[in-house]
Protein backbone atom coordinates (compact mmCIF):
# COMPACT_ATOMS: atom_id res chain seq x y z
CA UNK A 1 0.00 0.00 0.00
CA UNK A 2 2.64 2.79 -0.14
CA UNK A 3 2.10 4.76 -2.66
CA UNK A 4 5.26 7.05 -4.91
CA UNK A 5 5.14 10.61 -4.92
CA UNK A 6 5.83 12.50 -7.87
CA UNK A 7 8.00 15.88 -7.71
CA UNK A 8 4.86 17.65 -9.25
CA UNK A 9 2.24 16.24 -7.03
CA UNK A 10 0.64 17.73 -3.90
CA UNK A 11 1.64 16.49 -0.58
CA UNK A 12 -0.10 14.05 1.30
CA UNK A 13 -0.88 16.94 3.73
CA UNK A 14 -2.94 18.57 0.75
CA UNK A 15 -1.18 21.68 0.93
CA UNK A 16 1.52 22.08 -1.75
CA UNK A 17 5.35 23.56 -1.29
CA UNK A 18 6.23 26.69 -2.41
CA UNK A 19 9.57 26.99 -4.93
CA UNK A 20 13.20 28.41 -3.72
CA UNK A 21 12.36 31.63 -5.62
CA UNK A 22 8.45 32.36 -3.74
CA UNK A 23 10.87 31.78 -0.59
CA UNK A 24 13.73 34.44 -1.29
CA UNK A 25 10.80 36.86 -2.82
CA UNK A 26 9.09 36.18 0.89
CA UNK A 27 12.00 36.43 2.99
CA UNK A 28 13.39 39.75 0.92
CA UNK A 29 10.01 41.24 1.55
CA UNK A 30 10.22 40.61 4.73
CA UNK A 31 12.96 41.86 5.73
CA UNK A 32 12.42 45.26 3.66
CA UNK A 33 9.48 45.79 5.21
CA UNK A 34 10.92 44.98 8.42
CA UNK A 35 13.66 47.99 8.04
CA UNK A 36 11.63 50.23 6.63
CA UNK A 37 9.64 51.20 9.69
CA UNK A 38 13.22 50.57 11.67
CA UNK A 39 14.86 53.48 10.26
CA UNK A 40 11.60 55.50 9.74
CA UNK A 41 12.28 55.60 13.62
CA UNK A 42 15.57 55.51 13.87
CA UNK A 43 16.44 58.91 11.94
CA UNK A 44 13.01 60.90 13.26
CA UNK A 45 13.05 62.42 10.19
CA UNK A 46 9.23 62.38 8.99
CA UNK A 47 6.64 63.48 11.99
CA UNK A 48 4.73 61.31 14.27
CA UNK A 49 1.18 60.88 12.69
CA UNK A 50 3.31 59.73 9.51
CA UNK A 51 5.74 57.49 11.74
CA UNK A 52 2.63 55.71 12.58
CA UNK A 53 0.77 55.28 9.62
CA UNK A 54 3.92 54.34 7.67
CA UNK A 55 4.48 51.75 10.59
CA UNK A 56 0.85 50.17 10.45
CA UNK A 57 0.90 49.94 6.38
CA UNK A 58 4.38 48.18 6.70
CA UNK A 59 2.82 45.87 9.51
CA UNK A 60 0.03 44.97 7.34
CA UNK A 61 1.82 44.16 4.10
CA UNK A 62 4.39 42.04 6.70
CA UNK A 63 0.82 40.33 7.43
CA UNK A 64 -0.07 39.74 3.61
CA UNK A 65 3.67 38.34 2.56
CA UNK A 66 3.54 36.12 5.27
CA UNK A 67 0.15 34.66 4.34
CA UNK A 68 1.13 34.37 0.63
CA UNK A 69 4.67 33.34 0.46
CA UNK A 70 5.27 31.10 3.42
CA UNK A 71 1.47 29.93 4.49
CA UNK A 72 0.61 29.48 0.51
CA UNK A 73 -2.85 31.20 1.18
CA UNK A 74 -4.24 31.98 -2.56
CA UNK A 75 -7.62 32.08 -3.90
CA UNK A 76 -7.30 28.52 -4.98
CA UNK A 77 -10.51 26.27 -3.79
CA UNK A 78 -8.34 24.18 -1.98
CA UNK A 79 -7.68 27.23 0.37
CA UNK A 80 -11.30 28.16 0.59
CA UNK A 81 -11.60 27.07 3.82
CA UNK A 82 -8.52 28.54 5.36
CA UNK A 83 -9.57 31.93 3.38
CA UNK A 84 -13.08 31.88 5.18
CA UNK A 85 -11.36 31.20 8.69
CA UNK A 86 -9.13 34.13 8.01
CA UNK A 87 -11.45 36.46 7.45
CA UNK A 88 -13.74 35.50 10.16
CA UNK A 89 -10.50 35.51 12.70
CA UNK A 90 -9.74 39.35 11.48
CA UNK A 91 -13.44 40.01 11.84
CA UNK A 92 -13.71 38.84 15.85
CA UNK A 93 -10.44 40.39 16.43
CA UNK A 94 -11.39 43.64 15.16
CA UNK A 95 -14.65 43.47 17.02
CA UNK A 96 -13.28 42.84 20.05
CA UNK A 97 -10.27 45.62 19.49
CA UNK A 98 -13.39 48.22 18.42
CA UNK A 99 -15.62 47.10 21.34
CA UNK A 100 -12.73 47.11 23.60
CA UNK A 101 -11.95 51.24 23.20
CA UNK A 102 -15.39 51.98 22.51
CA UNK A 103 -16.25 50.70 26.50
CA UNK A 104 -13.47 52.13 27.81
CA UNK A 105 -13.99 55.50 26.25
CA UNK A 106 -17.56 55.60 27.42
CA UNK A 107 -16.58 54.61 31.02
CA UNK A 108 -13.78 57.14 30.92
CA UNK A 109 -16.72 59.75 30.12
CA UNK A 110 -19.20 58.52 32.27
CA UNK A 111 -16.27 58.17 35.37
CA UNK A 112 -15.09 62.09 34.65
CA UNK A 113 -18.74 63.79 34.67
CA UNK A 114 -18.53 64.16 38.81
CA UNK A 115 -15.63 66.46 38.06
Amino acid sequence: MSQSHSSNQISPGGASHGSLYEYSVGLCLSILLTVIPFAVVMSGSIGETLSITLILLCAVAQIMVQLIFFLHMNTSSEQMWNSVSAVFVVLLVLILIIGSVWIMQHLNHNMLMGH
